[in-house]
């Protein structure tokens, strides 16, 4: 048996690169509007080019890398294909940072950075993978839906800290002064430093989980996986024809570009909508990670008891949808109706997740697992890769209040999306009630 208190020293080491991983991805989240001003940055990107940038991290897993992972994983086992991927999560942050400071022109040095991201991005799409599966892993009989959200808590804490620090590490200036190279890539430097630290612990949780096997008799490599959990390419077309995964799918597309895109511009929004300083709204937007690591574990809590997870999913998605409508169309320069909607907008991201991922177990087939959530991840970055860009160019063609609302039209048609997709997931548990969708540990 192994050890109470390894267990718990295995998730820090596992926590830390995730940590990183998502402070690395929102460097800049609370500092999209400096691109509004091109030309105040040594740098030279515009909102287009940030919005750009910032979808190269859904590029290569959009190109098949996330279903080439459940291959891989199996293939291999997670030491082996974890430490390639928490290492190529390294390599592309180590070149968006040498990207940002190398001196080149805008064009070359996007492009550079560009490609950084997709390996940061690739990267750390797996090596999310298998940190759940290790967690799955160590936490086998006791603990594992706590150690998983304890990890979501913290890695969403990484989000948190990159809010926070990132208009701390660039100060804002007056106008007309220059950011240099330097002071704009601060955030994404001290986001690599942060990574790197990851890494150091990951060398550290494989050597315990190379141990933990041979104390344990466990092989590694491909004879650990079982038969019927390895991945098969006829899973992918047995997936695409269940109607009910497809929704789920969908939903989870149209409600995480509501939330996770958002936050990406969040300031460029809230700061000429709601009159405000740089340094509120960035505490507004910081709102959200913090209401998820407040509420998440109490709504997946609620859910496991009473169930009506499809009526969660519908509630959550039309509170996100009405975040929206207030963020575009409230009264102009009221910084209460701003906080009013990133609280609304937080509780919705805290609500849906809590259903909706306990939810693929019941109408996916366990053998089918590693397979479904490949795919829903894989079909949620294609959302993820598109709607930056188009937020971007928004930005780059219209300034303050109209780019700001322009911007919020796209993630009101986003949540309409989502409210109908929840709604026919709706129908679809009362049409098929044997997949017990709605039903929680009180309904037995």
């Amino acid at each position: 048996m192994k050890s109470g208190k390894l267990k718990w020293v295995a998730l820090l080491c596992l926590m830390v690169p995730m940590f990183a991983s998502y402070f690395f991805d929102d460097a800049f989240s609370t500092l999209s509007q400096i691109f509004q001003h091109p030309e105040t940055l040594e740098l030279g990107w515009n909102s287009a080019d940030y919005g750009f940038y910032a979808g190269g991290y859904s590029f290569l897993c959009v190109c098949g890398g996330l279903i080439v992972c459940g291959i891989l994983l199996d293939l291999f086992g997670v030491r082996i294909i974890g430490s390639v991927f928490v290492g190529l999560m390294a390599l592309g942050a180590g070149t968006v940072v040498a990207a940002l400071r190398s001196g080149l022109a805008p064009h070359t040095s996007l492009m550079l950075a560009y490609a950084g991201c997709m390996l940061f991005g690739l990267g750390s799409e797996i090596a999310g993978v298998a940190v759940t599966r290790s967690i799955a892993k160590w936490f086998k009989g006791g603990n594992v839906a706590f150690a998983m959200g304890a990890q979501v808590a913290v890695a969403r804490l990484g989000t948190a800290a990159a809010f926070i620090l990132s208009p701390v590490l660039v100060a804002q200036k007056a106008p007309g002064e220059i950011y240099t190279l330097s002071e704009t890539a601060r955030p994404a430097t001290f986001g690599l430093i942060l990574i790197l630290a990851g890494v150091l612990l990951w060398g550290i949780f494989v050597a315990m989980d190379a141990r933990f096997d041979r104390e344990h008799g466990i092989a590694s490599g491909r004879g650990a996986v079982k038969e019927e959990d390895k991945f098969k390419f006829s899973d992918l077309g047995k997936l695409l024809t269940n109607s009910r995964f497809l929704l789920i799918s969908l939903l989870c597309v149209f409600f995480y570009c509501c939330i996770i895109s958002f936050k990406k511009f969040g300031t460029s929004i809230v700061i000429p909508r709601f009159g405000m300083d740089v340094d509120s709204a960035k505490w507004m937007i910081t709102m959200i990670p913090f209401f998820t690591v407040v509420f998440t574990p109490l709504f997946g809590a609620m859910v496991d008891k009473v169930g009506k997870a499809t009526v969660w999913m519908g509630f959550g998605s039309l509170l996100v949808l009405a975040a929206h409508f207030v963020l575009a169309f409230a009264p102009q320069g009221v910084p209460f109706w701003g906080y009013f909607g990133i609280s609304m907008l937080g509780v919705g991201y805290s609500l849906v997740p809590s259903a909706m991922w306990p939810s693929v177990p019941k109408i996916v087939p366990e053998r089918n697992l590693g397979t479904a959530y490949s795919l829903i991840y894989w079909i949620q970055n294609m959302g993820m890769l598109l709607v930056p860009i188009f937020v971007g160019r928004i930005f780059d063609a219209r300034q303050g209040v109209d780019a700001a609302v322009h911007a919020e039209y796209i993630f009101i048609a986003l949540g309409s999306l989502a409210v109908v997709i929840a709604a026919l997931l709706r129908n679809a548990s009362r049409m098929h009630p044997e997949l017990r969708l709605d039903e929680g540990k009180n309904a037995r």
